[in-house]
């Protein structure tokens, strides 16, 4: 018999099923109860149905988590694409709408594009940007590229996984999708082709680079003639926090994840485990989705992807598991050029004209019409011209700058999480991951079987070392290296002695090669929190790297230390690491921050010199914790959010005691005392309750998610590990901070005697982005609660689990 939660889920399966696709439905118990049909009934459609180009057999376990089996990469595609489309449907297209350039044409031109991460333009720039790629034929050229383009099995998969979405849309049609975010649009009735999907991968590779500065590309025009440009700029007049978070670095809204993992010296099991949390959004282009992959004896691996990948992005197979952090590095460097007026410019050899483009934009009318746009974009050979003051680089009367982006230059990335996926043990996963090329914007961390644990940010980088750069630094470009870490080229030598490098190992030519990129294999642990790779455990800091890659002997961010000291305040008690143990730092809920001010009585001798005792009171007494139940809180997250920027502490930084300081909260400080009021004074004039529970303000705000309490809080400065944010809010904006950023894919993966697995795993927001789906807060209201899944990865485990089983074709 079914269980009253299991008949739920059951049920839940098949609504999504459209007519005509095969469905073998069987319980936990081994019974096989039919949807709609007899069982004999139900066997011949299923071994009748005409058959097709692709076929492949889905699985779905609780919670709607799809487990695809198929006998080829192209069936494995088809496969993951079909399931994606039946629980992500209007990402999936917005995603093709994209990356086919057509958001005007759909949207409007004034409407925003906000991927949630670092694009934020309107969608004539958007497509104006796309559109020129596509009259270039960037992608097309990529996929002919023999080393910068992609392989015969990511090709397979995403010609599979487009034909997977095109059958289930053909199935339901627009009318048939229930998510009312697309219900019956007309753009769904476009059938996708792999180019839009490469094109949806390709974007995904610039979130770092050229996505960050599609406004000022698109925006970008030759000065007058008697534009005065800007003085020469200096480190000291320019505000560094403004010009990080134009350059997509952004100190208040970072994007990231940790990672740790545990080596078998320091485990219970004396075999790897792994703890992964992206922070990444509740909401659009950026979001995960569960699912395994299996061809049987070749391929077996599970874990999550971004809505639009075939394959996965972070997770596990039988001897090793991964997941990734945002890196430091930089993926891209800007060319100063000395401009001779109009749009020419100089070069070694001789003046230059800029390639001038004018593209047409079709845009959908205020009546409903369609009509043309144009927009004009400018390139030098390195990459697309920019205007941007902000960030010190003017399209000037002197001067022109433009971009070279490294991630523009390759279609390696399928490629590199496939190949990850086959991997025996980290060293093969960092052989794999290398030998890719393709890896666009994260760190790796890894543990595997046999008890090694990986920290490497072996990603796209160009080949930009300190004596380069040093040799061929502007004086503006200089400013820019000192502030932010990026050093802007001469553009005079773009193509000569200030062209990027190639090492003997690189991949393809422009990008550092893995023996100058930088990596740590240990028996205890290494993490990552999204601070330069400098300290992944620190017993042993790595140095002696460009600054392009990050900085070395810096300040760790509180999450950092908090992320460490998980593991470092379990092995100083005299235990090690469990399975149970390291994932329960995930629900612990510690406070780096408030840890640390606390100490000596700080924070409340802080608090006590604005004579607020009812506030103070509740500070006080608050746990320490950023739990549904903690009280008082939300007073510390207010004090967090106004630091000033210098004084806050009287030990400062001290690169010998990197996960310990800064330390000792200066309580003298004209400046934290009125931090301090002026938090006090917002919650009061919102009539906060000092002693509310924060799970009662702290609340999900996905799409058409109820106010689901949640425990968690920023993460950099607060030091909370489990990182959640804010950002955009357009549901639940009558509680006090609706989530809609941090904790997404959680993974805790401990590799046990006899070949087993111990997989748990909370997707925050839910399998499906459809509010109307039971799978859209299921797993949501686990989180709330503390909980894991029980990810079913062997086949008896997804036969105990299963809800639904039903067989596709294409």
């Amino acid at each position: 018999m079914f269980s009253r939660h299991r008949l739920t889920a059951l049920v839940a399966a098949l609504t999504l099923l459209p007519v005509g696709v095969a469905v073998t439905a069987t319980s936990g118990a081994g019974a096989e109860p039919v949807a709609g049909a007899p069982a004999a009934q139900q066997h011949h459609r299923q071994h009748h149905q005409r058959a097709g180009h692709y076929t492949a057999t889905i699985r779905r376990t609780t919670h709607g988590i799809p487990h695809i089996t198929a006998k080829s990469f192209g069936d494995l595609g088809f496969g993951s694409g079909y399931a994606a489309a039946e629980t992500s449907t209007c990402v999936l297209a917005d995603t093709l709408v994209t990356g086919r350039g057509q958001r005007s044409r759909w949207f409007g031109p004034k409407g925003s594009y906000n991927d949630q991460v670092t694009l934020d333009a309107s969608n004539l720039q958007v497509d104006a940007f796309v559109t020129d790629l596509h009259n270039r034929k960037v992608v097309e050229k990529l996929l002919a590229d023999k080393v910068r383009g992609p392989g015969k099995q990511a090709r397979a998969m995403v010609k599979g996984y487009t034909a997977g979405l095109n059958r289930y849309l053909a199935k339901v049609g627009p009318d048939g999708v229930t998510d009312p975010a697309c219900h019956g649009a007309g753009y769904l009735r476009t059938r996708a082709t792999p180019l839009d999907l490469w094109y949806g991968v390709y974007l995904a590779n610039l979130l770092a680079s050229s996505g960050v500065f599609v406004k000022e590309i698109v925006d970008a025009a030759p000065p007058s003639p008697d534009d005065p440009g800007l003085p020469n700029p200096t480190a000291s007049s320019v505000d560094r926090d403004k010009l990080l978070a134009g350059l997509g670095k952004d100190p208040s809204s970072p994007f990231g994840s940790n990672a740790t993992a545990i080596g078998g010296d320091a485990t219970t099991t004396g075999k790897g485990m792994l703890l992964g949390n992206p922070h990444f959004p509740w909401r659009g282009r950026y979001r995960f989705t569960q699912q395994q992959l299996t061809i049987p004896g070749k391929y077996d691996v599970a874990g999550a992807s971004l809505i639009g990948s075939p394959v996965v992005n972070i997770g596990w197979n039988k001897d090793v598991a991964w997941s990734h952090t945002v890196s430091t590095a930089y993926r891209f460097t800007p060319y100063e050029y000395h401009s001779t007026g109009g749009t020419s410019y100089l070069t070694d050899a001789g003046p230059q004209e800029l390639d001038h483009r004018t593209v047409t934009v079709t845009v959908k009318k205020k009546g409903g019409g369609l009509g043309r746009v144009h927009e004009d974009l400018y390139r030098t050979p390195q990459g697309y011209v920019i205007d941007a003051p902000a960030l010190l680089m003017p399209w000037s009367a002197e001067s022109v700058w433009a971009i070279r982006d490294a991630n523009a230059e390759q279609l390696r990335t399928v490629d590199t999480f496939l190949d990850m996926g086959k991997a025996t043990d980290v060293r093969d996963l960092l052989r794999r991951q290398d030998a890719g090329g393709g890896m666009p914007w994260v760190n790796t961390t890894a543990a595997d079987r046999e008890g090694n644990a990986l920290y490497a940010d072996h990603s796209v980088v160009p080949n930009v070392p300190d004596a380069l750069a040093e040799q061929c630094m502007t004086p503006t470009g200089r400013v820019l290296d000192q502030l932010a870490g990026l050093p802007g080229l001469d553009g005079t030598f773009a193509d000569s002695s200030c062209a990027w490098s190639t090492d003997p190992d690189s991949q393809r030519p422009g990008v550092f090669g893995p023996g100058n990129l930088p990596s740590e294999i240990r028996r205890d642990w290494v993490m990552n929190a999204n601070d330069s790779y400098w300290l992944p455990n620190p017993a042993q800091p790595i140095e002696g790297f460009a600054g392009i890659i990050g900085c070395e002997r810096c300040e760790r961010t509180m999450r950092t230390r908090m992320v460490s000291h998980y593991v470092m305040d379990r092995l100083a008690s005299g235990k090690k690491e469990s399975p149970a143990s390291l994932r329960g730092h995930e629900h612990a809920n510690r406070v780096m921050a408030g840890e640390v001010m606390r100490q000596n009585g700080d924070l409340d001798t802080l608090c006590d010199e604005t004579g607020e005792t009812k506030a103070c009171q509740a500070l006080h007494d608050w746990d320490g914790h950023s739990n549904t139940t903690s009280r008082g809180y939300q007073i510390f997250e207010e004090l967090i959010s106004r630091l000033p920027d210098q004084g806050v502490w009287l030990t400062p930084f001290d690169v010998s005691d990197p996960l310990n300081t800064p330390r000792d909260l200066d309580t003298a400080n004209p400046q934290l005392i009125q931090a301090m009021s002026d938090a006090i004074a917002s919650l009061r004039a919102r009539h906060i309750p000092f002693n509310a529970t924060w799970g009662s303000l702290n609340v999900a705000g996905d799409r058409g998610a109820p106010p689901i309490p949640l425990g968690g809080g920023t993460g950099d400065a607060a030091g909370n590990a489990n990182a959640l944010a804010s950002r955009w809010v357009e549901d639940n904006r009558d509680h006090y901070r609706p989530v809609t950023y941090g904790s997404s894919h959680i993974q805790a993966i401990a590799f046990l005697s006899g070949g087993r697995v111990d997989a748990r795993t909370i997707l925050t927001y839910g399998q499906s982005e459809n509010p109307r789906s039971p799978w859209s807060t299921d797993q949501t209201r686990m989180f709330s609660r503390q909980q894991w899944v029980h990810f079913a990865f062997t086949p008896a485990q997804v036969r105990k689990d299963l809800i639904s089983k039903y067989v596709v074709h294409g």
